[in-house]
């Protein structure tokens, strides 16, 4: 029997069907119903700045709104005065564009409008572009060869798009990561920002913008929120998928991450032992591990939980972050080091969602506070470790790599009635010449000087609010 071939018919109205504003002259109600992302306004010029030869790479994990932006975009496009019929949006996960190259879609998108001849002021959007093979080199073909268009591709493997684009995008491809929620989206999507008080703090000798909060209590359930919902916009907003968060971040996340997309990307034979390795992590976001210790616990080779390490990093899943000793000190060998989920709620999807009490709250706050510093791509945090005690988070001045600050991540108030017991902290002062320091508490903010020391107290959902806000900014 004789097997059916795709049509180009077919091709074509695929392709209306994905571009409904052709002929509406507006995106669908669905997207244009959803709040846009903060992030919006850093991503909108890459696209709609044409002075600049460059095609525009949006790359981030999966579920965290890359698609909803570029509708967003799409529509702002629209409203700005450009032709709908020069917005072209193809999805390359669509099974029947498989095996077509993107400058044949081109064509195609311009044949469904009836502009064959016409090469000149087009916004084209490849979403999901991870799936093309040698992505990389079409889309520098593409740009070198369209010069009065605008190409906008879009993937949920940030590490490894981020890799090919640098290989082979040098001067052609501008990179934008948009990445899970911070508390500081999070309280903008729910449209919570009367809690949220700006005020002026001294740090440094320097006046800069803080925050506090009218209501510390009704702040922190919020944050009990995010840490069990926050991390992408759907969950965040609906009661429904809050109800079930397993089912969705498990089923639409986690698993097509480990086993479709790592897999087909890396080669990867045994998905099992890749989802025990992610699992066993996930479990214990937060805490010190080394390549033995993860090995026992997860029944993985050492050698094999190094590459996996690296592809769940890609994937953005989680991040690694290296030790430095009592006196700011990279190790030779970073034999240990501490995993931490990009955001806290994969956690409380794939085990159950936590209270403010639970044991493992602590953890879940660190893992939260280091999710906001993520989203930061210029600087990399450290946590430092010896034998006598630890600091949770240290900057080093980029040029001379020495210390510059440190925050000790607390879920307690204990540490402000006694701050004696900072030991840790304070040796690591001492030792590193400096003053001063961040301690998070559940509700307490204030600032007390201890020994020859200041201790500046905050609320944990302050300081993740603020860490995220100043990002943006």
């Amino acid at each position: 029997m004789a097997l059916f071939e795709i049509t180009e018919e077919q091709i074509l109205n695929r392709i209306r069907f994905e571009n409904p504003w052709w002929k509406d002259g507006a995106i669908d109600k669905f997207y244009s119903s959803m709040k846009k992302r903060l992030y919006f306004e850093e991503f909108y010029p890459l696209v709609s700045d044409t002075s600049i030869k460059r095609a525009a790479v949006l790359m981030g994990p999966r579920r965290v709104g890359k698609t909803v932006m570029i509708f967003h975009t799409i529509q702002e496009l629209i409203s700005s005065g450009v032709d709908p019929q020069k917005i072209f949006y193809l999805s390359i996960e669509t099974p029947i564009f498989n095996g077509i190259g993107i400058e044949s879609l081109f064509n195609f998108c311009r044949k469904a409008v009836g502009k064959e001849e016409d090469v000149d002021g087009y916004y084209i959007f490849f979403d999901e572009i991870q799936y093309l093979k040698n992505w990389e080199i079409h889309l520098k073909s593409l740009v070198d060869s369209y010069h009065r268009s605008k190409f906008i591709v879009s993937g949920s493997a940030a590490a490894a798009l981020k890799l090919k684009s640098s290989e082979s995008g040098a001067g052609r491809f501008t990179d934008f990561t948009l990445p899970p929620l911070t508390f500081h989206e999070f309280i903008h999507l729910k449209d919570l920002e009367s809690l949220i008080i700006p005020k002026i703090k001294r740090w440094d000798g320097k006046d800069i913008e803080f925050f506090d909060t009218i209501d510390i209590n009704e702040l922190n359930n919020h944050f009990l929120d995010y840490i069990n919902y926050g991390g992408y916009p759907e969950v965040s907003l609906s009661k429904d998928i809050q109800a079930d968060p397993g089912r969705y971040i498990k089923s639409d996340i986690v698993d097509k991450v480990l086993l479709r997309d790592l897999p087909s990307l890396y080669g990867i034979q045994d998905v099992q032992e890749l989802n025990s390795l992610f699992t066993t992590i996930a479990f214990n976001s937060g805490n010190e591990f080394s390549y033995d210790s993860l090995a026992i616990t997860s029944g993985v080779s050492k050698s094999t939980i190094k590459k996996y390490i690296q592809y769940l990093e890609a994937a953005f899943l989680i991040r690694v972050v290296n030790r430095i000793d009592q006196n700011g000190k990279k190790f030779k060998r970073a034999n240990y080091f501490k995993i931490y989920l990009t955001n806290p709620s994969l956690r409380s999807a794939l085990f159950s969602p936590i209270n403010s009490t639970t044991s493992i709250m602590g953890n879940m706050v660190e893992t939260a506070v280091y999710a906001q510093w993520f989203h930061r791509y210029w600087l990399t945090p450290f946590y430092s470790r010896w034998k006598n005690g630890e600091v949770d988070i240290v900057g080093l001045e980029p040029s001379t790599l020495k210390p510059q600050w440190a925050v000790e991540i607390k879920w307690s108030n204990r540490y402000y009635e006694k701050p004696k017991e900072l030991k840790s902290l304070s040796s690591f002062l001492l030792k590193n010449n400096l003053n001063k320091a961040i301690v998070t508490t559940i509700d307490i903010t204030d600032e007390i000087k201890f020994d020859n020391y200041v201790f500046d107290y905050m609320p944990a959902s302050i300081y993740c609010y603020a860490i995220g806000k100043r990002t943006l900014e």
